[in-house]
C-alpha cells in the first residue's frame, strides 16, 4: 500500500523522486558497508543444503539460460541488452559498443563518434565497461576530449558501452522474477536511488560543506578524492553540487526502500517487456524514470542496465532495514534462484562446471583493475 507522498522533488537532481526525508536518528546504516562475507554467509550455507536437495549446486547459473552463467559473474551488459526484440528495445536506452584496440587513439575517438551517429548519440553520454559491476568504470562523457581520455585509461582488447544519458533524474532498482511456463512475473523489490549532494551556502568550501554534511561527511573517503581539484571551490549560496554519478551503493549513492510502490501496472508492463527478451527470468533493472507517479503506472522510463544472477534487491540497504530482514530477503533471493534454476534444468538445460564460474571471475577480476575511476 502507497502511503501519502506529500513532495516530489523537483530541483536538477533527484527530480521527480519522492522527497528524501531528513535525517533524523541516523543517516547511515549500522550495517550497509560491512564486508559482504558478514550477509553472504547464510546464503552460502543455504545454497549448500539447497545444492543437496536438488542433487545440482550449479542450478542458479541456468535460472536464465539466455545469458552467460545466469549473469552471476562475467555477464556483457551488450549481450544482454542485445537479446531484446523491436517491443523490448523500445524501453531500453540507446547505445552503442565499442572494442577498444592498438590504434591511436584519435582515430579510435573518431569511429567511436562515428559509431555514436548511427545510434543518433550525442554528448552528453555515458560509458561503461561491458564486464563489470557496482558502477565500476562508469563515466559522464560530455565532450571528444573526455572520451578521448576514456579511451586512454581503458584496457586495450577489451568493451565499453556509450549509452544516451537518460532524459530523466529519478531512478531506481526493480527486483523482476518470472518462473519459467508462467505468463505473469512478479516484482519483489524496488530499490530508490539518490544521487548525493551538497548545497552551497556562498561561504564554505565544497570540502567543508562535504565534511559537515551529515551523510556525506561519514562518506567522505569516498567523495573526497573524486572532486580533488574541486574540494576548495565555494559553490553560491543555493545551488546544488552532485557528488556521484554512479547509481551504485558502493559509489556512495543513497539507498532507500521503494517497495510501497511496487504495482500491477508496473509488473505487466516488464511482463510486456520481458516477452520480447528470451530467456530473462531473474534479476534487477536498474532504470531512470519521469516521476514516480509515472513509474507506479509502468510508463516514461528507460532501462539502463539488466542484471541477472548476482544481482541483489537493493533495498535491504536503506539505513532503516533491521539485520533480520537483511539475511532473510538475500535468503529468499537465493531460494527463488534455485527453484527457477530447477526448472530450468527440467526443461533441458544443462549447468556448466563451477570452473567455468572461476574462469568468468578471474577475466573480470582482471578487467575491472584496469578499468578507470568512477564519477
Amino acid at each position: 500500500m502507497v502511503n501519502n507522498i506529500n513532495t516530489i522533488t523537483t530541483g536538477h537532481i533527484n527530480a521527480g523522486m519522492p522527497q528524501l526525508e531528513s535525517d533524523t536518528h541516523r543517516s547511515v546504516s549500522p550495517y550497509e558497508f560491512l564486508p559482504s562475507w558478514f550477509f553472504y554467509t547464510p546464503v552460502v550455507i543455504q545454497s549448500f543444503f539447497l545444492g543437496i536437495k536438488h542433487f545440482d549446486f550449479a542450478l542458479p547459473l541456468i535460472a536464465n539460460p539466455s545469458i552467460k552463467l545466469s549473469g552471476m559473474i562475467g555477464e556483457s551488459k551488450h549481450d544482454i541488452l542485445t537479446l531484446a526484440g523491436p517491443i523490448a528495445q523500445q524501453w531500453i536506452s540507446p547505445f552503442t559498443t565499442i572494442t577498444t584496440t592498438s590504434t591511436p587513439i584519435l582515430q579510435q575517438t573518431q569511429n567511436a563518434i562515428e559509431a555514436m551517429d548511427k545510434q543518433h548519440l550525442s554528448f552528453p553520454v555515458v560509458a561503461k565497461p561491458d564486464l563489470g559491476c557496482r558502477g565500476v568504470g562508469v563515466k559522464l562523457i560530455q565532450s571528444p576530449k573526455q572520451l578521448s581520455e576514456y579511451f586512454s585509461s581503458f584496457p586495450i582488447n577489451a568493451r565499453f558501452l556509450i549509452q544516451e544519458k537518460a532524459p530523466y533524474s529519478a531512478e531506481a532498482g526493480i527486483f523482476y522474477v518470472r518462473y519459467p511456463n508462467e505468463k505473469k512475473g512478479k516484482i519483489i523489490s524496488i530499490t530508490l536511488k539518490y544521487s548525493p549532494f551538497v548545497v552551497g551556502d556562498g561561504t564554505s568550501t565544497l570540502k567543508q560543506l562535504i565534511e559537515n554534511d551529515s551523510r556525506a561527511g561519514q562518506l567522505a573517503h569516498l567523495y573526497l578524492p573524486r572532486h580533488e581539484e574541486k574540494l576548495n571551490t565555494i559553490l553560491e549560496k543555493g545551488k546544488e553540487f552532485q557528488l556521484a554519478f554512479a547509481g551504485s551503493h558502493s559509489r556512495g549513492s543513497i539507498f532507500r526502500d521503494g517497495n510501497q510502490y511496487i504495482t500491477e501496472a508496473l509488473a505487466e508492463r516488464l511482463d510486456q517487456i520481458f516477452n520480447d527478451l528470451e530467456g530473462f527470468h531473474y534479476g534487477r533493472l536498474d532504470v531512470k524514470f519521469k516521476d514516480i507517479f509515472d513509474l507506479m503506472n509502468g510508463d516514461n522510463f528507460t532501462i539502463l542496465e539488466i542484471n541477472g544472477a548476482s544481482s541483489e534487491a537493493a533495498h535491504i540497504w536503506d539505513r532503516n532495514t533491521p539485520l533480520k530482514t537483511i539475511f532473510s530477503t538475500l535468503l529468499l533471493q537465493y531460494k527463488i534462484l534455485f527453484e527457477i534454476g530447477a526448472l530450468q534444468k527440467k526443461q533441458g538445460h544443462h549447468s556448466p562446471k563451477i570452473k567455468e564460474l572461476l574462469a568468468a571471475w578471474k577475466e573480470e577480476k582482471q578487467l575491472t583493475l584496469q578499468y578507470p575511476p568512477t564519477d
